[in-house]
């Protein structure tokens, strides 16, 4: 067996040991013969709030589960197809089954970066804000081009987006969004795009055709589900309430629908108008402001977790996270992981997995590092 296809086995065993601790695979195992076993009962469905919890939890670990045998059980026959091959001295089903074991370790390392989305919140939903930076039309439109690239990136995995907040820019783009993202891990895999995102390019609104710097920036916060608690005191909120711009029709237009609420101790603001009912806008609003909250207090938990602010400094809100250059060559940087890519139309159309994948990947070493 060649030195190179014994270090391809070495990784993906290396990637199944951590996929199995991940999961605690003989409890997920034991516990999902439980729920197909409890799904197989007749009067399963009796209480539909329970039993809608107990599938989720089921296609869960039926996903985790049958992950690792798949894996498992393909490095097995490829192995044995590379010892059966040299036994026989065939050197085509040697080489056919190395290369089956180098297929399989960008998968396996993938799965293995997915399973490190555990976080306490990296399941949830996830709100996703963009900010334009100073400057006018000019950040306004890059604010825009972000927040398309985002949904362009939830488009390719599947996620739904809803639009909870639109400020629309003053000639173009937007001054601010917020957005509602539904998927798998959502915050997981979002939780590290929060930042400040530079573009350099020659400027569409500048008839000398000069070359411009603009900036916005992203927040990224996990939707709370009932099962987390969060105490919001009415003495500490202020409630405002104005008329709602941007798509609606008239009425939207005609009442003091929108809603923005200020948490007085931590100066969090969040806003909603996406609805003509002002209760409903309110109700969303106090969602979104429970989730800061809660995020807020992840933030302080994971600083506390590394004994140290370094991380913050590295992915933190407020720190320049990305460059994306249009002129006068084309690239994209990250400033926290080096990762570039010289396709800066493909990023901005979506193709984000190799920035989100290598900061995550960086996150949590610098966790398990600590």
């Amino acid at each position: 067996m060649q030195a190179e296809t014994q270090a391809h086995i070495e990784t993906i065993t290396s990637a199944l040991d951590l996929l199995r601790t991940h999961v605690n695979f003989e409890a997920a195992s034991a516990r999902l013969e439980e729920l197909e076993a409890l799904s197989a009962e007749g009067d399963f469905w009796n209480d539909q709030a329970a039993a809608q919890e107990a599938m989720r939890e089921k296609n869960k670990l039926q996903r985790q589960v049958e992950l690792i045998i798949s894996l498992q059980t393909e490095l097995n026959d490829a192995v044995e197809l590379i010892e059966l091959g040299e036994m026989e001295g065939d050197a085509d089903v040697v080489a056919e089954a190395e290369a089956a074991v180098a297929a399989l370790v960008p998968f396996a390392e993938k799965r293995q970066l997915e399973s490190l989305l555990s976080g306490e919140a990296d399941g949830n939903d996830c709100f996703l804000e963009v900010h334009a930076g100073a400057g006018g039309t000019e950040a306004q439109d890059w604010a825009a081009m972000l927040v398309r690239m985002y949904s362009r990136w939830c488009e390719r995995r599947g996620f739904k987006l809803q639009m909870i907040e639109e400020s629309a820019g003053e000639e173009a783009g937007i001054k601010s969004v917020t957005m509602r993202i539904e998927g798998d891990n959502a915050y997981g895999w979002l939780k590290t795009e929060s930042g400040v995102h530079r573009l350099v390019r020659i400027s569409p609104y500048d008839s000398s055709a000069r070359r411009h710097t603009s900036f916005a920036s992203a927040w990224v916060y996990p939707v709370v589900d009932d099962n987390i608690e969060i105490e919001v005191e009415d003495k500490d909120l202020r409630v405002d309430t104005y008329r709602a711009s941007g798509a609606g029709g008239q009425h939207v237009n005609k009442t003091d629908s929108a809603i923005r609420i200020t948490h007085i101790p931590t100066n969090i603001v969040v806003q909603c108008q996406n609805d003509r009912s002002q209760h409903r806008n309110r109700a969303t609003a106090m969602n979104m402001l429970k989730a800061r909250l809660y995020e807020l207090e992840l933030q302080k938990r994971e600083e506390a977790a590394n004994d140290a602010a370094s991380a913050k400094t590295d992915i933190g809100w407020g720190n320049q996270i990305r460059s994306y250059v249009l002129h006068p060559y084309q690239m994209v940087k990250d400033l926290r992981t080096n990762v570039e890519k010289g396709n800066a139309n493909g990023v901005l159309d979506g193709d984000l997995d190799e920035f989100v994948e290598a900061s995550l990947a960086a996150r949590v070493g610098a966790q398990r590092n600590a």
